[in-house]
Protein backbone atom coordinates (compact mmCIF):
# COMPACT_ATOMS: atom_id res chain seq x y z
CA UNK A 1 0.00 0.00 0.00
CA UNK A 2 1.78 3.11 -0.96
CA UNK A 3 2.15 5.90 1.99
CA UNK A 4 -0.61 9.07 2.45
CA UNK A 5 0.96 12.38 2.83
CA UNK A 6 -0.65 13.81 5.87
CA UNK A 7 -2.87 17.32 5.84
CA UNK A 8 -1.46 19.76 8.31
CA UNK A 9 -3.49 20.62 12.05
CA UNK A 10 -6.56 23.01 11.15
CA UNK A 11 -5.73 26.69 11.28
CA UNK A 12 -2.44 26.35 10.14
CA UNK A 13 -1.38 26.49 6.49
CA UNK A 14 0.89 23.63 5.01
CA UNK A 15 4.14 23.76 4.65
CA UNK A 16 4.04 21.72 1.12
CA UNK A 17 1.43 21.91 -1.06
CA UNK A 18 -0.30 19.20 -3.57
CA UNK A 19 -0.12 16.11 -0.83
CA UNK A 20 0.89 13.15 -3.26
CA UNK A 21 3.89 11.50 -1.79
CA UNK A 22 5.49 10.76 -5.15
CA UNK A 23 5.40 13.68 -6.41
CA UNK A 24 8.57 15.79 -7.36
CA UNK A 25 10.02 18.22 -5.07
CA UNK A 26 13.39 18.57 -6.00
CA UNK A 27 16.44 17.01 -8.08
CA UNK A 28 19.19 15.92 -5.85
CA UNK A 29 22.48 14.92 -7.96
CA UNK A 30 20.57 14.16 -10.87
CA UNK A 31 18.00 11.99 -9.24
CA UNK A 32 14.08 13.09 -8.08
CA UNK A 33 13.51 13.59 -4.71
CA UNK A 34 9.55 12.66 -3.89
CA UNK A 35 7.57 14.52 -1.39
CA UNK A 36 7.74 11.56 1.14
CA UNK A 37 11.81 11.76 1.01
CA UNK A 38 11.77 15.36 1.53
CA UNK A 39 9.45 15.31 4.45
CA UNK A 40 11.21 12.49 5.89
CA UNK A 41 14.52 14.35 5.48
CA UNK A 42 12.85 17.62 7.16
CA UNK A 43 11.50 15.86 10.02
CA UNK A 44 14.71 13.94 11.19
CA UNK A 45 16.44 17.30 10.75
CA UNK A 46 13.77 18.89 12.44
CA UNK A 47 13.88 16.74 15.15
CA UNK A 48 17.70 17.33 15.85
CA UNK A 49 17.87 21.17 15.64
CA UNK A 50 18.72 23.01 18.46
CA UNK A 51 16.00 24.88 21.09
CA UNK A 52 16.06 28.36 19.52
CA UNK A 53 14.07 31.68 17.92
CA UNK A 54 15.74 31.53 14.65
CA UNK A 55 18.79 30.37 12.28
CA UNK A 56 21.32 31.18 10.14
CA UNK A 57 20.47 29.13 7.12
CA UNK A 58 24.01 29.07 5.05
CA UNK A 59 23.87 25.40 3.26
CA UNK A 60 25.61 25.97 0.09
CA UNK A 61 23.73 23.20 -1.41
CA UNK A 62 19.92 24.17 -2.76
CA UNK A 63 18.82 21.01 -1.08
CA UNK A 64 20.58 20.83 1.86
CA UNK A 65 19.34 24.83 2.44
CA UNK A 66 15.66 23.70 0.95
CA UNK A 67 15.58 21.09 3.64
CA UNK A 68 17.17 23.16 6.85
CA UNK A 69 14.64 26.06 5.52
CA UNK A 70 11.71 23.55 6.64
CA UNK A 71 13.03 22.05 8.98
CA UNK A 72 13.35 25.87 11.01
CA UNK A 73 9.93 26.20 10.14
CA UNK A 74 8.71 23.23 11.67
CA UNK A 75 10.10 24.16 14.69
CA UNK A 76 9.01 26.97 14.85
CA UNK A 77 12.42 29.04 14.15
CA UNK A 78 12.67 32.08 11.58
CA UNK A 79 15.14 32.07 8.97
CA UNK A 80 17.84 34.61 9.21
CA UNK A 81 19.19 35.40 5.61
CA UNK A 82 22.21 38.13 6.04
CA UNK A 83 23.10 39.89 2.45
CA UNK A 84 26.08 37.65 2.35
CA UNK A 85 27.57 34.85 3.67
CA UNK A 86 31.23 37.18 5.16
CA UNK A 87 31.95 36.15 8.41
CA UNK A 88 31.08 39.30 9.79
CA UNK A 89 27.68 39.52 8.14
CA UNK A 90 26.84 35.88 10.13
CA UNK A 91 28.31 37.68 13.79
CA UNK A 92 26.20 40.55 12.96
CA UNK A 93 22.80 38.49 12.31
CA UNK A 94 23.74 35.95 15.34
CA UNK A 95 24.31 39.57 17.48
CA UNK A 96 21.14 41.01 16.45
CA UNK A 97 19.15 37.61 17.00
CA UNK A 98 19.53 36.59 20.69
CA UNK A 99 19.10 33.28 21.14
CA UNK A 100 19.89 31.91 17.31
CA UNK A 101 22.81 29.70 15.53
CA UNK A 102 24.28 28.88 12.40
CA UNK A 103 22.97 26.03 10.12
CA UNK A 104 25.03 24.66 7.44
CA UNK A 105 25.27 21.34 5.13
CA UNK A 106 29.26 21.65 6.39
CA UNK A 107 32.36 22.94 4.06
CA UNK A 108 34.44 25.92 5.48
CA UNK A 109 32.53 27.34 7.82
CA UNK A 110 34.46 26.62 11.45
CA UNK A 111 32.06 25.03 13.67
CA UNK A 112 31.40 27.11 17.41
CA UNK A 113 29.14 26.74 19.92
CA UNK A 114 26.44 28.37 17.74
CA UNK A 115 27.28 26.82 14.72
CA UNK A 116 24.89 23.65 13.94
CA UNK A 117 26.05 20.85 10.81
CA UNK A 118 22.64 19.68 9.56
CA UNK A 119 23.08 15.56 9.40
CA UNK A 120 23.53 13.41 5.71
CA UNK A 121 20.31 13.50 4.13
CA UNK A 122 18.86 10.35 3.79
CA UNK A 123 15.04 10.37 3.60
CA UNK A 124 14.83 7.58 0.73
CA UNK A 125 16.16 5.27 2.97
CA UNK A 126 14.66 6.59 6.19
CA UNK A 127 10.84 6.73 4.98
CA UNK A 128 10.69 2.82 4.90
CA UNK A 129 7.52 3.13 3.07
CA UNK A 130 5.66 5.12 6.05
CA UNK A 131 3.47 7.91 5.73
CA UNK A 132 4.63 11.63 6.21
CA UNK A 133 3.10 14.33 7.76
CA UNK A 134 3.31 17.65 6.00
CA UNK A 135 3.48 20.59 8.93
CA UNK A 136 1.75 22.96 9.38
CA UNK A 137 3.16 26.26 10.07
CA UNK A 138 0.80 29.00 11.98
CA UNK A 139 0.38 31.05 9.23
CA UNK A 140 1.24 34.57 11.49
CA UNK A 141 5.08 32.80 11.97
CA UNK A 142 7.98 34.41 10.66
CA UNK A 143 9.28 31.79 8.14
CA UNK A 144 12.61 34.26 7.48
CA UNK A 145 13.80 37.85 7.97
CA UNK A 146 15.14 38.63 4.84
CA UNK A 147 17.62 41.72 4.34
CA UNK A 148 18.25 44.09 1.13
CA UNK A 149 21.22 43.79 -0.77
CA UNK A 150 22.88 46.93 0.39
CA UNK A 151 22.76 48.49 -3.36
CA UNK A 152 21.31 51.93 -1.93
CA UNK A 153 23.11 51.76 1.44
CA UNK A 154 22.77 49.27 4.28
CA UNK A 155 21.28 46.91 4.56
CA UNK A 156 17.97 46.06 6.69
CA UNK A 157 15.58 43.25 7.82
CA UNK A 158 12.53 42.45 6.53
CA UNK A 159 10.48 39.62 8.65
CA UNK A 160 8.36 37.80 6.03
CA UNK A 161 5.53 35.96 7.55
CA UNK A 162 4.21 32.29 6.44
CA UNK A 163 0.94 34.03 5.54
CA UNK A 164 2.54 36.11 3.30
CA UNK A 165 4.95 34.00 1.73
CA UNK A 166 1.91 31.62 0.82
CA UNK A 167 0.05 33.94 -0.80
CA UNK A 168 2.59 35.86 -3.04
CA UNK A 169 4.06 31.94 -3.96
CA UNK A 170 0.49 30.82 -5.21
CA UNK A 171 0.42 34.61 -7.24
CA UNK A 172 4.30 33.51 -8.64
CA UNK A 173 3.38 29.68 -9.08
CA UNK A 174 -0.17 30.47 -10.81
CA UNK A 175 1.80 33.32 -13.43
CA UNK A 176 4.63 30.73 -14.19
CA UNK A 177 2.29 27.58 -14.40
CA UNK A 178 -0.35 29.47 -17.25
CA UNK A 179 3.11 30.61 -19.02
CA UNK A 180 3.87 26.86 -19.18
CA UNK A 181 0.13 25.95 -19.94
CA UNK A 182 0.92 22.96 -17.24
CA UNK A 183 -1.65 20.39 -17.35
CA UNK A 184 -3.34 18.93 -13.74
CA UNK A 185 -1.10 16.97 -12.24
CA UNK A 186 2.34 18.14 -14.36
CA UNK A 187 5.39 19.56 -12.43
CA UNK A 188 8.09 21.82 -14.08
CA UNK A 189 11.60 21.48 -13.73
CA UNK A 190 13.79 24.65 -12.54
CA UNK A 191 17.49 25.52 -12.63
CA UNK A 192 18.03 28.46 -11.02
CA UNK A 193 21.61 30.67 -10.95
CA UNK A 194 20.83 32.45 -7.96
CA UNK A 195 21.45 31.45 -4.34
CA UNK A 196 18.98 30.75 -2.53
CA UNK A 197 19.90 32.82 0.74
CA UNK A 198 18.60 35.82 -1.88
CA UNK A 199 15.12 36.57 -2.25
CA UNK A 200 14.49 35.81 -5.58
CA UNK A 201 16.43 32.96 -5.01
CA UNK A 202 14.11 31.88 -1.35
CA UNK A 203 11.02 32.95 -3.83
CA UNK A 204 11.96 31.30 -7.23
CA UNK A 205 13.97 27.91 -6.36
CA UNK A 206 12.90 27.64 -2.83
CA UNK A 207 8.93 28.06 -2.15
CA UNK A 208 7.85 27.31 -5.99
CA UNK A 209 8.51 24.04 -5.03
CA UNK A 210 7.11 23.68 -1.64
CA UNK A 211 4.22 25.87 -2.67
CA UNK A 212 3.66 24.75 -6.17
CA UNK A 213 3.80 22.53 -9.00
CA UNK A 214 7.54 22.81 -9.43
CA UNK A 215 10.91 21.03 -8.29
CA UNK A 216 14.23 22.30 -8.06
CA UNK A 217 17.85 21.18 -9.09
CA UNK A 218 20.15 21.02 -6.32
CA UNK A 219 22.82 22.57 -8.86
CA UNK A 220 23.77 25.94 -8.31
CA UNK A 221 25.34 27.05 -12.38
CA UNK A 222 27.19 29.66 -12.81
CA UNK A 223 29.39 29.40 -15.88
CA UNK A 224 26.88 28.28 -19.64
CA UNK A 225 28.09 24.73 -19.76
CA UNK A 226 27.21 23.85 -15.75
CA UNK A 227 23.72 25.72 -16.71
CA UNK A 228 23.42 23.43 -20.12
CA UNK A 229 24.30 20.44 -17.95
CA UNK A 230 21.98 21.18 -15.01
CA UNK A 231 19.63 21.79 -16.99
CA UNK A 232 19.89 18.34 -19.10
CA UNK A 233 19.25 16.34 -16.17
CA UNK A 234 15.99 17.08 -15.82
CA UNK A 235 12.92 16.34 -17.92
CA UNK A 236 10.71 18.76 -19.86
CA UNK A 237 8.84 21.19 -19.09
CA UNK A 238 12.10 23.05 -17.80
CA UNK A 239 12.45 26.38 -16.06
CA UNK A 240 15.78 28.37 -16.00
CA UNK A 241 15.50 31.00 -13.20
CA UNK A 242 18.52 33.59 -13.67
CA UNK A 243 19.95 37.11 -14.27
CA UNK A 244 20.66 39.57 -16.66
CA UNK A 245 24.08 38.88 -15.60
CA UNK A 246 24.38 35.34 -16.18
CA UNK A 247 21.74 35.39 -18.63
CA UNK A 248 24.66 37.92 -21.24
CA UNK A 249 26.98 35.45 -20.32
CA UNK A 250 25.01 32.66 -21.45
CA UNK A 251 23.85 34.26 -24.86
CA UNK A 252 27.18 35.43 -25.54
CA UNK A 253 28.84 31.47 -25.05
CA UNK A 254 26.53 30.54 -27.63
CA UNK A 255 26.28 27.45 -25.61
CA UNK A 256 22.98 25.11 -27.11
CA UNK A 257 20.72 23.99 -24.36
CA UNK A 258 17.97 21.44 -23.73
CA UNK A 259 14.68 22.85 -25.08
CA UNK A 260 13.19 25.44 -22.63
CA UNK A 261 9.86 25.78 -21.32
CA UNK A 262 10.48 29.43 -19.54
CA UNK A 263 13.39 31.96 -19.09
CA UNK A 264 12.82 33.74 -15.70
CA UNK A 265 14.83 36.78 -15.04
CA UNK A 266 15.47 39.53 -11.98
CA UNK A 267 17.62 41.63 -9.57
CA UNK A 268 18.27 43.84 -12.19
CA UNK A 269 17.02 45.87 -15.60
CA UNK A 270 16.86 43.41 -18.49
CA UNK A 271 17.48 44.65 -22.02
CA UNK A 272 14.68 44.04 -24.20
CA UNK A 273 17.23 43.07 -27.07
CA UNK A 274 18.70 41.10 -24.89
CA UNK A 275 15.59 39.41 -23.73
CA UNK A 276 14.11 39.11 -27.64
CA UNK A 277 17.98 37.37 -28.78
CA UNK A 278 17.04 34.54 -25.78
CA UNK A 279 13.55 34.23 -26.93
CA UNK A 280 14.63 33.49 -30.76
CA UNK A 281 17.78 31.26 -29.90
CA UNK A 282 15.73 28.87 -26.74
CA UNK A 283 12.54 29.14 -28.31
CA UNK A 284 11.29 30.40 -24.80
CA UNK A 285 9.40 32.84 -23.05
CA UNK A 286 11.32 35.54 -21.06
CA UNK A 287 10.14 37.08 -18.20
CA UNK A 288 11.10 39.47 -16.07
CA UNK A 289 9.66 39.76 -12.70
CA UNK A 290 9.64 42.99 -10.77
CA UNK A 291 9.55 43.31 -6.40
CA UNK A 292 11.81 43.72 -4.05
CA UNK A 293 12.90 42.10 -0.76
CA UNK A 294 10.72 44.17 1.09
CA UNK A 295 7.54 43.03 -0.95
CA UNK A 296 7.93 39.54 -2.74
CA UNK A 297 7.54 39.89 -6.45
CA UNK A 298 4.25 42.16 -7.28
CA UNK A 299 4.57 42.16 -11.18
CA UNK A 300 5.83 41.09 -14.49
CA UNK A 301 6.23 41.56 -18.12
CA UNK A 302 7.21 39.71 -21.35
CA UNK A 303 10.35 41.29 -21.39
CA UNK A 304 11.14 40.99 -24.76
CA UNK A 305 8.48 43.38 -25.55
CA UNK A 306 9.22 46.28 -22.97
CA UNK A 307 6.62 48.20 -22.20
CA UNK A 308 4.52 48.14 -18.98
CA UNK A 309 4.09 45.77 -16.46
CA UNK A 310 1.17 43.94 -15.00
CA UNK A 311 0.54 43.77 -11.67
CA UNK A 312 -0.36 40.48 -9.75
CA UNK A 313 -4.18 40.56 -8.46
CA UNK A 314 -4.52 41.58 -4.79
CA UNK A 315 -1.45 44.55 -5.52
CA UNK A 316 -2.30 47.77 -5.70
CA UNK A 317 0.21 50.70 -5.74
CA UNK A 318 -0.40 54.34 -4.76
CA UNK A 319 2.54 56.67 -6.05
CA UNK A 320 3.84 59.70 -3.70
CA UNK A 321 6.36 62.32 -3.38
CA UNK A 322 8.97 59.68 -2.08
CA UNK A 323 8.32 57.02 -4.11
CA UNK A 324 5.22 54.48 -4.77
CA UNK A 325 3.59 52.55 -1.42
CA UNK A 326 2.82 49.07 -2.44
CA UNK A 327 -0.07 47.24 -0.38
CA UNK A 328 -1.98 43.99 -0.49
CA UNK A 329 -4.26 41.69 1.90
CA UNK A 330 -1.33 39.80 3.43
CA UNK A 331 0.86 42.69 4.07
CA UNK A 332 1.06 43.50 7.97
CA UNK A 333 1.60 46.96 6.35
CA UNK A 334 2.17 49.24 3.57
CA UNK A 335 5.37 48.80 1.90
CA UNK A 336 7.15 52.31 0.29
CA UNK A 337 9.57 51.66 -2.59
CA UNK A 338 11.71 54.14 -4.00
CA UNK A 339 10.47 53.26 -7.52
CA UNK A 340 8.42 56.00 -9.22
CA UNK A 341 5.80 54.66 -11.66
CA UNK A 342 3.51 56.09 -13.41
CA UNK A 343 0.24 54.16 -13.52
CA UNK A 344 -1.84 52.85 -16.44
CA UNK A 345 -5.17 50.79 -17.09
CA UNK A 346 -5.46 47.16 -16.42
CA UNK A 347 -3.69 46.58 -13.60
CA UNK A 348 -0.61 47.91 -15.70
CA UNK A 349 2.25 50.75 -14.38
CA UNK A 350 5.34 51.80 -16.10
CA UNK A 351 8.90 52.20 -14.23
CA UNK A 352 10.28 55.89 -14.58
CA UNK A 353 13.24 55.37 -12.23
CA UNK A 354 13.81 55.90 -8.80
CA UNK A 355 14.35 58.44 -6.51
CA UNK A 356 17.69 57.73 -5.40
CA UNK A 357 18.58 57.58 -8.73
CA UNK A 358 18.32 60.85 -9.68
CA UNK A 359 21.30 63.21 -8.73
CA UNK A 360 21.46 67.10 -8.95
CA UNK A 361 24.33 69.17 -9.75
CA UNK A 362 24.84 72.83 -11.41
CA UNK A 363 20.93 73.35 -11.02
CA UNK A 364 20.50 69.78 -13.43
CA UNK A 365 19.01 66.54 -13.16
CA UNK A 366 19.68 63.25 -14.43
CA UNK A 367 19.73 59.59 -13.87
CA UNK A 368 22.00 57.45 -13.15
CA UNK A 369 20.81 54.51 -14.94
CA UNK A 370 20.80 56.28 -17.73
CA UNK A 371 23.76 57.55 -17.44
CA UNK A 372 25.16 54.30 -16.79
CA UNK A 373 23.51 52.91 -20.23
CA UNK A 374 25.04 55.95 -22.14
CA UNK A 375 28.64 54.21 -20.90
CA UNK A 376 27.94 50.90 -21.33
CA UNK A 377 26.85 52.41 -25.34
CA UNK A 378 30.36 52.73 -25.83
CA UNK A 379 32.44 50.59 -28.05
CA UNK A 380 34.62 48.05 -26.32
CA UNK A 381 32.77 48.93 -22.75
CA UNK A 382 31.48 45.24 -21.69
CA UNK A 383 30.17 46.23 -18.14
CA UNK A 384 30.00 49.64 -16.26
CA UNK A 385 28.48 51.28 -13.59
CA UNK A 386 27.68 55.08 -12.75
CA UNK A 387 27.42 56.07 -9.20
CA UNK A 388 27.59 58.74 -6.87
CA UNK A 389 31.16 59.13 -4.69
CA UNK A 390 30.96 58.92 -1.36
CA UNK A 391 33.15 62.44 -0.42
CA UNK A 392 31.59 65.51 -1.46
CA UNK A 393 33.95 68.27 -2.58
CA UNK A 394 34.48 71.64 -1.59
CA UNK A 395 31.40 73.33 -2.44
CA UNK A 396 29.28 70.09 -1.14
CA UNK A 397 28.58 67.98 -4.22
CA UNK A 398 29.25 64.62 -4.27
CA UNK A 399 30.64 63.71 -7.74
CA UNK A 400 29.91 61.46 -10.64
CA UNK A 401 32.26 58.35 -10.71
CA UNK A 402 32.26 55.23 -13.10
CA UNK A 403 33.74 52.05 -13.24
CA UNK A 404 34.07 50.68 -16.53
CA UNK A 405 35.02 46.90 -18.20
CA UNK A 406 36.96 48.15 -21.53
CA UNK A 407 40.04 46.23 -22.30
CA UNK A 408 40.81 47.52 -25.23
CA UNK A 409 39.87 51.25 -24.08
CA UNK A 410 41.86 53.64 -22.48
CA UNK A 411 40.62 56.25 -19.39
CA UNK A 412 41.25 59.09 -22.16
CA UNK A 413 39.76 57.91 -25.06
CA UNK A 414 36.06 57.03 -23.12
CA UNK A 415 35.96 60.51 -21.39
CA UNK A 416 36.31 61.91 -24.29
CA UNK A 417 33.69 60.13 -26.09
CA UNK A 418 31.01 61.03 -23.40
CA UNK A 419 31.91 64.46 -23.62
CA UNK A 420 29.76 64.20 -27.23
CA UNK A 421 26.98 62.54 -25.56
CA UNK A 422 26.26 63.97 -22.11
CA UNK A 423 26.34 67.49 -20.45
CA UNK A 424 29.65 68.46 -18.90
CA UNK A 425 28.03 68.17 -15.26
CA UNK A 426 27.61 64.13 -15.26
CA UNK A 427 30.69 63.31 -16.77
CA UNK A 428 32.49 61.03 -14.39
CA UNK A 429 35.50 62.03 -12.68
CA UNK A 430 36.96 60.23 -12.19
CA UNK A 431 36.17 57.64 -14.82
CA UNK A 432 37.78 54.38 -13.14
CA UNK A 433 39.04 50.88 -16.02
CA UNK A 434 38.87 47.77 -13.92
CA UNK A 435 39.24 44.21 -14.47
CA UNK A 436 35.51 43.18 -13.12
CA UNK A 437 32.92 45.04 -11.60
CA UNK A 438 32.16 43.76 -7.68
CA UNK A 439 29.19 41.88 -8.51
CA UNK A 440 27.63 39.92 -5.63
CA UNK A 441 26.24 36.45 -6.91
CA UNK A 442 22.96 37.57 -7.86
CA UNK A 443 25.13 40.61 -10.43
CA UNK A 444 24.02 43.64 -7.90
CA UNK A 445 26.72 46.30 -7.20
CA UNK A 446 26.27 46.89 -3.63
CA UNK A 447 27.36 50.81 -3.18
CA UNK A 448 30.14 49.76 -0.29
CA UNK A 449 31.51 47.59 -3.17
CA UNK A 450 31.53 50.16 -5.21
CA UNK A 451 33.24 52.68 -3.22
CA UNK A 452 35.95 50.21 -1.87
CA UNK A 453 36.85 49.45 -5.49
CA UNK A 454 37.04 53.04 -6.48
CA UNK A 455 39.26 53.43 -3.78
CA UNK A 456 41.85 50.27 -4.64
CA UNK A 457 41.86 51.67 -8.58
CA UNK A 458 42.91 55.30 -7.47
Amino acid sequence: MSAVVESPAPGALPLLAAADPARPVAWRQGRAVSARCFLADVARVAGALPCATSAVNLCRNRYAFLVAFAAVLARGQANLLPPSRAAHAVDEALAANPGSYALSDGGEEAPGPRHFTLPPLDGEVATGGLAAAVPGIAAGQVAAIGFTSGSTGQPRGNPKTWRAFSASTALNAGALAATLELAGGQHAHVVATVPPQHMYGIELSVLLPLLGPFAVSDRKPLFPADIAAALAELPAPRVLVTTPVHLKALMAAGIALPPLGAIVSATAPLAADLAAAAEARHGARVLELFGSTETCVIAQRRAALGGDWTLYPGVTLRPQPDGTAVDTAWFEREVVLPDVVELGPGGTFALRGRQADLVEIAGKRASLADLTRRVQALAGVEDAVVFQSGTADAFGVRRIAALVVAPGRSEAQLIGELRQAIDAAFLPRPLRKVAALPRNETGKLPRAALLAELERSA
